[in-house]
């Protein structure tokens, strides 16, 4: 056998070969999820924002009342520069800059603690969209679930209103 039927040989083989996983690979089941859609749209996700709101709305109750003190004793200030003596208007003006002082750090405080807590009901939210998409795929028999970093999907593989379907009918109040 000269080298250019070697060449034929081997070239045919490898067709061969690889014609079965071409086949294979032409009844593969594909999916796509929006996952930053399912997240925004899913009723979980309402719910953990209303918690979150409801958890903070003392704190930051507090914090506008300080803001308004602050804002009050800015004009009292204003006002009554010219009246005021000198012990009055230091004492105000010490007055004033505690409050500021207090206001910066409780609020710096209040983010801190509120993006703590966005980031855990995120992450809870978050593993509960990967199950609810692992146990759509094993329903419906996918065998591969594309999200993030997907340049195209075409509606028929894109089986995000599915997946948010799936976590409505999970959802209670």
């Amino acid at each position: 056998m000269n080298n250019q039927a070697r060449n034929y040989f081997a070239l045919a083989l490898v067709a061969l070969l690889a014609l079965p996983g071409l086949v294979q690979a032409a009844a593969l089941k594909i999916g796509y999820v929006n996952t930053v859609k399912v997240i925004e749209q899913a009723p979980q996700a309402k719910t953990a924002l209303e918690r979150l709101e409801k958890e903070f709305a003392p704190r930051d109750k507090k914090l506008v009342e300080k803001r308004e003190r602050i804002k009050i004793i800015e004009t009292e200030l204003e006002k009554n520069s010219l009246v005021l003596n000198d012990a009055e208007r230091r004492n105000k003006e010490r007055e004033l800059l505690g409050l500021k002082r207090d206001v910066r750090r409780a609020t710096q405080e209040f983010r801190e603690d509120y993006n703590l807590r966005r980031n855990e009901e995120l992450a809870a939210l978050q593993k509960l969209v990967y199950k609810t998409i692992v146990d759509l795929a094993k329903k419906k028999k996918f065998d591969l679930i594309l999200h993030e970093g997907t340049v195209y999907a075409s509606e028929q593989i894109d089986i995000t209103d599915q997946v948010l379907e799936s976590l409505r009918s999970k959802f209670t109040q």
